[in-house]
C-alpha cells in the first residue's frame, strides 16, 4: 500500500509485534524455568529471543538473491520445539540444545533444495499425527503450571487455581465477544488481566523489573559454547522438518493474501532463510525460528500488505531485545497465570493436528492404525518417561522423547502400510500385465 507515512508504518509494525508477542515470549517462559534459570537469566533469555525474532524476520522479508520469501511475514520461536529442547537440556545440558539447533538449521538449508522430494514422506497423516502428539505432550506442562509449578510449596493451592481460571476464562470471553485485532491478542490481554489480579493478591514480585538495566547489547553465546550430540541433532532436525512443512503452508496462504503466485524457487528461498534464522537462533543461544501464522490473519484484517510494515516490526523487535526492563516485565507473570493461558494455546496445537488429519481418508483402516499407534506411543512415552530408564543415554534422548518416537512410528507405518502397499500393488499389476502379454504372444 503506497502513501503510508513513516509513523503509520511504525504503528502498523507495532501491531504485528503485539500480535506475535505472547507466542514469542511463552517459549522462553517455559524452557527457562525448566532449565533452572534464575529470574535474571530468564529476563536475558527473553531479550535474546525478541532480538533474534527481529533479525530472523528481516532476513525473511528483505532477503537476497538466494534467501528470503520477500513477503510480509514474522518469524518467532516454534512451540513444537519446547518439549524436545527441555528433554535435550535435562539429559545433555543446555549447551547441547544450542548445538542441536544450529545443526538442525543447517539441515533445513540443505533439505530446502530437495524439499519437494522429502515432502512425500510427510503427508497429512504423518504431520497431523506428529503435531497432535506435540500438543498432547505439552498439556501436562500447562497443568503443572496451573497448580503453581512443579516443586512449588503452594502446588495445588486455591489461589493458583483461581488465577489460572481467571486467565483461561479471559481468553475464552475475549474470543467470544471480540473480533479482529483484540481477538488476535487475546492471550496477551489475558496474561495482563491475570497478572493484575495476582498483583492485587500480593503475588507479584517487581524486584526483577527494578533491578533490570534500561539498555544492554545482546551477546552471542551468552549461555556457553554449543555442544553437538547426534541424538539431540536428530531430535531437533525432526522438529525442523515439521516446521518446514507448516511454514510452506503459511507461505502459500500468504501468497494468496498478497496476490502473488509462489513458484518452487520462492519456497526454496523462504525455507533457506528459515534455516539460516534457526542457525542464528542457536548462535545467539535463543531458539529455532519458524513462520508465525497469526500475522497472516492480521495482514488480511488490516488489508496493509506492504513489506515495509513487517520491516518496521523487525526493527521494533530488535530494539525491544536491547531493553532488559521490557523483558523483565514479562518475567513477573505468575506461573498459574501462565498455565491458564497455556491450556488454550497448547490445545490449539492439538486442534491444528486435527485440522491436518481432516484431509486424511479415515475410511481406510491403515490410516486409523497410523494415527492410533503413533499418537499412542508418543503420548505414552511422554507421560511415562521412566519406561526407558535403563536405556543408554545416547539412545535415551531418542526413545524417551515422545515426539521423536511418535514421529518415527508415523513415518515408518505410513511407509509400511501406504507407500509399500501401493508399490507392491503396482508391481503385481505390472506382473499381471506382463503375464497377459506373454500369454497373448504364445497364442
Amino acid at each position: 500500500m503506497k502513501g503510508l507515512s513513516s509513523w503509520k508504518i511504525g504503528v502498523l509494525g507495532l501491531q504485528h509485534v503485539l500480535a506475535m508477542y505472547a507466542g514469542a515470549v511463552v517459549v522462553p517462559l517455559i524452557v527457562g524455568p525448566a532449565m533452572g534459570m534464575t529470574a535474571h537469566q530468564l529476563a536475558y533469555l527473553i531479550s535474546i529471543d525478541l532480538f533474534t525474532c527481529g533479525i530472523a524476520s528481516l532476513i525473511q522479508v528483505i532477503g537476497g538473491r538466494h534467501l528470503g520469501i520477500k513477503l510480509p511475514v514474522i518469524l518467532g520461536c516454534t512451540f513444537t520445539a519446547v518439549t524436545p529442547m527441555i528433554a535435550i537440556g535435562k539429559i545433555e545440558g543446555i549447551t547441547a540444545i544450542y548445538g542441536a539447533i544450529i545443526a538442525s538449521g543447517i539441515v533445513v538449508m540443505i533439505i530446502a533444495q530437495f524439499f519437494g522430494k522429502i515432502m512425500k514422506w510427510f503427508p497429512p497423516i504423518v504431520t497431523g499425527s506428529v503435531v497432535m502428539t506435540i500438543g498432547v505432550s505439552l498439556i501436562p506442562v500447562a497443568m503443572n503450571n496451573v497448580a503453581g509449578g512443579q516443586g512449588s510449596p503452594s502446588f495445588g493451592d486455591w489461589k493458583n487455581l483461581l488465577l489460572a481460571a481467571i486467565t483461561f476464562i479471559s481468553v475464552i470471553l475475549i474470543n467470544r465477544f471480540f473480533n479482529g485485532y483484540i481477538q488476535a491478542i487475546s492471550v496477551l490481554i489475558s496474561l495482563i488481566i491475570g497478572t493484575a489480579v495476582a498483583a492485587f493478591m500480593g503475588l507479584v514480585d517487581f524486584k526483577t523489573v527494578a533491578d533490570a538495566d534500561w539498555f544492554r547489547v545482546v551477546q552471542p553465546l551468552y549461555f556457553g559454547m554449543p555442544e553437538f550430540h547426534i541424538s539431540a541433532i536428530i531430535t531437533m532436525s525432526l522438529v525442523a522438518i515439521v516446521s518446514m512443512i507448516e511454514s510452506t503452508g503459511v507461505f502459500l496462504a500468504l501468497g494468496e493474501v498478497c496476490d502473488r503466485k509462489l513458484e518452487s524457487q520462492d519456497l526454496k528461498r523462504g525455507l533457506r532463510a528459515e534455516g539460516l534464522a534457526v542457525v542464528i537462533g542457536g548462535l545467539f543461544n535463543a531458539f529455532p525460528y519458524t513462520t508465525f501464522s497469526q500475522n497472516v490473519g492480521l495482514l488480511t484484517l488490516s488489508k496493509v500488505k506492504t513489506r515495509n510494515v513487517v520491516i518496521a516490526a523487525g526493527f521494533i523487535l530488535i530494539v525491544l531485545g536491547c531493553l532488559p526492563k521490557v523483558a523483565a516485565i514479562t518475567t513477573i507473570i505468575p506461573t498459574p497465570v501462565l498455565g491458564g493461558a497455556m491450556i488454550p494455546m497448547f490445545g490449539m496445537v492439538i486442534a491444528s493436528g486435527v485440522r491436518m488429519l481432516s484431509k486424511v481418508d479415515f475410511r481406510r483402516n491403515e490410516n486409523l492404525l497410523i494415527v492410533a499407534c503413533s499418537v499412542g506411543i508418543g503420548l505414552g512415552t511422554a507421560v511415562v518417561p521412566g519406561i526407558f530408564k535403563t536405556v543408554p543415554d545416547a539412545v535415551k534422548l531418542l526413545v524417551e522423547n515422545g515426539i521423536v518416537l511418535g514421529s518415527f512410528t508415523a513415518v515408518f507405518l505410513n511407509w509400511l502400510l501406504n507407500h509399500k502397499r501401493a508399490w507392491i500393488g503396482s508391481s503385481h499389476n505390472r506382473m499381471d500385465q506382463t503375464g497377459e502379454k506373454a500369454a497373448e504372444a504364445v497364442l
